[in-house]
């Protein structure tokens, strides 16, 4: 019989011995970035080990939940998605290997995702350092957006070129700003992306995207398909869960740092230093619990715990943007997270005409700042419309043809007097053209336009090709020795027709002739299917000229190439003006035809 003492070292090896052969309980996606994954400085306001949120560690959960096959995180900004993106990225990279593809709208969102998130997070990562690296990769097959590691792959690619989505297979599908990805030729890159997942029985697709378009919203109906849930907080005063919305926050008139919380049972007044403590008590609450396999999560910025997202800022920022449709739509889509719906398809031109004001070139109202241009050229004249900006609006001052073949040098003299010309402002100042963008994407008259533009660059004279799809307003092109700018014409016209419809911040001379407002009304929007997809397409009416509608395009395109102070610009506009020559004026009877 053995010693006590002995029969108590024998258990303690066996339960030792077991211990060693059953694996420690799995830690959620949440639980293993807040024991594992550090922020560096530069990638974080707050550096240093992660704390999630109480609303990201629902959506964590779920990404680690193998019962669960889709993710869907309808997200505005400031509420840290970038870093539950990295952190599950991380986490299979770590405790899971597998082939991972990273989907992202362009190259140089791959690119910057790469080299300002994965990468510093990874070196400064204990668990994580060097799973990355090049050396991890004994066959030098590692580049930048492409790595190989131990039991598995990780690939970032954009959308954009279709041709990146062939000859992966993969487990793991990480896609971000959905809402930035359109459909090329090959059909939808979600749809692409995801058949590379087919191979695998236990894949993950986590789909992610601030909404933008609420028709085409790739993100919104992803989220549509799932089991849509919404993040509440509890009232402190009456306890009942709420989804926090716009409609729920309050402020005295005038004063947006007032703002609190009305809560829709009990109607008490919530003031913001009781948001950390309903957020900390917050809950997923899934409305559509028939869904099975795809959790969607839908948050709006109301509830991040961020400084700049405090009620009262945010009141501020929705003040400033109520004014304009475009600023709304950017509150609407980033705080909010909601799709932006379209007011109209189309203008009616008889309404915008009797809109008309009196003012124009030669009685320049005190409110206008600075003025662009905007140029259309065709086979037998140039047309060209003066835009004055306010803090709030666009003033069509006036439109003017010069009549004349783009091939012959009399007609561009005749164009570079025009933007020459400078105008009196009634407080005193002059205003001189500030910027102007020259259609070069006739094809015909190309090298016409860069030639004129050239040397006038100095002048903020530049050529500019309008792109459809989504595009920023206007970018300069990559192409070497050619001083071309892409114009995001589908962006800008959408701006317009919303300004139009809503809000009235684009205002006309009652100088314009009615061909005029028929011209900028020529175009009406519609939704089509292209492979399955729904896009957002302009198309002409029929029997309608669109030249006018060219010309506001470039000529509000012009105002993103400024970067101007504007209190300065009114200070130096108060000031008394040098005598100016009078301008030179071209009349057409056309447009009256």
């Amino acid at each position: 019989m053995l010693h006590p003492d002995t029969q108590a070292a024998l258990q303690r090896t066996r339960r030792n011995a077991l211990a060693a052969l059953t694996p420690p309980p799995r830690l959620s996606l949440g639980e293993w970035m807040e024991a594992q994954m550090r922020l560096p400085e530069g990638v974080s306001a707050t550096p240093g080990r992660v704390r999630l949120w109480p609303y990201q560690r629902g959506i964590a959960d779920a990404i680690s939940d193998p019962k669960i096959e889709r993710v869907t995180i309808v997200k505005p900004v400031r509420v840290g998605f970038s870093t539950l993106l990295t952190g599950a990225l991380a986490s299979y990279v770590a405790n899971e290997p597998s082939p991972i593809l990273l989907l992202l709208p362009t190259e140089a969102d791959c690119r910057d995702y790469m080299v300002s998130d994965v990468e510093p997070i990874f070196e400064a990562t204990p668990a994580l350092s060097g799973l990355l690296s090049a050396e991890a990769d004994d066959a030098g097959r590692n580049t930048l957006l492409s790595r190989r590691f131990a039991g598995g792959s990780l690939k970032i690619v954009a959308a954009k070129a279709p041709r990146n989505l062939r000859r992966h297979n993969v487990r793991v599908l990480l896609m971000d700003e959905v809402d930035g990805m359109e459909t090329t030729a090959e059909g939808s890159p979600l749809i692409l992306a995801e058949k590379r997942t087919l191979s695998f029985a236990n894949r993950k697709i986590i789909l992610g995207s601030t909404p933008t378009i609420e028709e085409t919203s790739n993100v919104l109906r992803s989220y549509r398909l799932s089991d849509q849930r919404i993040f509440e907080v509890p009232c402190p005063e009456c306890g009942a869960f709420t989804e926090i919305q716009w409609g729920h926050i309050e402020w005295e008139p005038d004063k947006p740092e007032t703002a609190a919380f009305r809560c829709p049972h009990c109607e008490s007044l919530v003031s913001e230093r009781h948001k950390p403590a309903m957020v900390a008590q917050g809950v997923w609450r899934i409305t559509r619990p028939e869904i099975k396999g795809h959790a969607g999560f839908r948050l709006n910025a109301l509830v991040s715990g961020l400084a700049n997202a405090s009620w009262a800022k945010l009141a501020a920022e929705w003040l400033a943007a109520k004014g304009q449709p475009d600023t709304l739509q950017v509150f609407v889509n980033t705080i909010l997270a909601q799709g932006w719906r379209e007011a109209a398809e189309e203008a009616d031109s008889g309404e915008l005409e009797s809109r008309a004001e009196d003012f124009g070139l030669t009685n320049i109202p005190p409110e206008v700042l600075f003025v662009t241009a905007g140029c259309d050229v065709q086979h037998d004249r140039l047309e060209i419309s003066f835009i004055g900006h306010t803090r709030d609006a666009a003033l069509v001052l006036g439109h003017s043809i010069i009549w004349g073949s783009p091939g012959d040098d009399s007609t561009w003299s005749e164009l570079d007097d025009l933007l020459k010309s400078t105008w009196a402002h009634p407080k005193g100042g002059t205003l001189k053209l500030d910027a102007c963008v020259i259609d070069s994407g006739d094809g015909t008259w190309t090298q016409r336009v860069y030639d004129f533009c050239k040397p006038r660059f100095g002048r903020k004279v530049l050529a500019g090709k309008g792109a459809s799809g989504n595009r920023p307003p206007l970018t300069r092109s990559s192409a070497k020795g050619v001083p071309l700018f892409i114009i995001g014409v589908d962006g800008l016209k959408s701006q317009i027709l919303q300004r139009l419809t809503r809000g009235n911040t684009i205002r006309f001379s009652r100088d314009l002739p009615t061909a005029y407002y028929e011209q900028v009304a020529a175009e009406r929007q519609v939704i089509r299917y292209v492979r399955g997809a729904p896009v957002r397409r302009f198309e002409r009416i029929p029997g309608r000229r669109a030249e006018a509608l060219d010309c506001l395009v470039y000529g509000l395109a012009a105002g993103y190439a400024l970067a101007l102070n504007l209190d300065r610009r009114e200070d130096e506009l108060s000031s008394p003006a040098a005598p100016i020559k009078k301008s030179a004026v071209v009349k057409s009877s056309w447009l009256n035809r």
